[in-house]
């Protein structure tokens, strides 16, 4: 039996459409000629062209927030508490089993943008792929946005998932999810025109403050869904851990065993 490991994660990168105007990532990178005066800084009398080819370290410094890239959010992101009134969990303190475990994937790239995804979708498309939802699987949301990553109208695209349909999953015992897209809910765009017309204030992050009532994690920012299968894999999204955060980034892989 061979292992076979797919990236799905993206990049972190500069100067791409990965995020609203002024939350973007910002990576400045500095080369080995760059750096050659402050590794000499560490050694008294030594030189650039002491240095073999006169060469230090390539170093990059990063201005990013939790949420830039593929990243996991924990409850504590959606609200301060979370299953009834209880204290949020930060992403320090997510066990780390929910974030290796058998994985599941929905594939709702036919729904159109801003399109809220309901319980009954993702009943059907359970029912379509021959699956029954067990505790802890992990399951991943490919949209129409995987495919326009890094693109001018990424943000904007894809469909979201609703209050009802985040809760069919929880309360089913799943405690992580994930989407390609850049949020777990329908893009602001949307909502905000649904927000001006209805002023229910319910609608807006109706997916991710359905934490509230049973705590969960999601990943977004995935890629490369469509690579996957329907079941048959693992989810391996262990984040970084940093202390007291609302999301923490992950190398995101999907395993098989062929």
């Amino acid at each position: 039996m061979a292992t076979r490991i797919i990236d799905i994660s993206v990049a972190l990168e500069s100067d791409i459409a990965s995020d609203p105007p002024g939350h973007e990532p910002k990576i400045t990178y500095v080369d080995h000629k760059q750096s050659a005066p402050a590794v000499c800084a560490f050694f008294p009398g030594l030189t650039p062209n002491d240095l073999p080819d006169g060469e230090g370290w390539a170093i990059e410094r990063i201005d990013i927030s939790t949420h830039n890239g593929t990243h996991l959010d924990a409850p504590w992101h959606f609200a301060s508490t979370m299953d009834g009134g209880k204290p949020a969990a930060t992403i320090d303190e997510i066990p780390l089993e929910w974030c290796f475990q058998p994985g599941v994937k929905l594939d709702f790239r036919r729904f159109p943008d801003g399109y809220v995804a309901t319980a009954a979708d993702v009943e059907a498309e359970l029912r379509r792929i021959g699956h029954e939802l067990k505790p802890l699987e992990i399951v991943v949301v490919n949209t129409s946005a995987g495919a326009r990553y890094g693109q001018p109208d990424y943000v904007p695209t894809g469909c979201g998932m609703g209050r009802e349909a985040t809760l069919y999953l929880t309360s089913r015992g799943v405690r992580v999810t994930g989407t390609d897209a850049w949020s777990w809910d329908a893009p602001f765009v949307y909502t905000a025109r649904k927000y001006a017309e209805t002023r229910n204030a319910k609608l807006i992050w109706e997916g991710h403050k359905s934490g509230r009532e049973i705590g969960y994690c999601h990943m977004e920012k995935l890629h490369n869904l469509e690579a996957l299968p329907a079941t048959g894999f693992k989810v391996c999204c262990f984040p970084v851990k940093i202390r007291k955060a609302s999301a923490g980034w992950t190398r995101a892989v999907a395993i098989i065993e062929e």
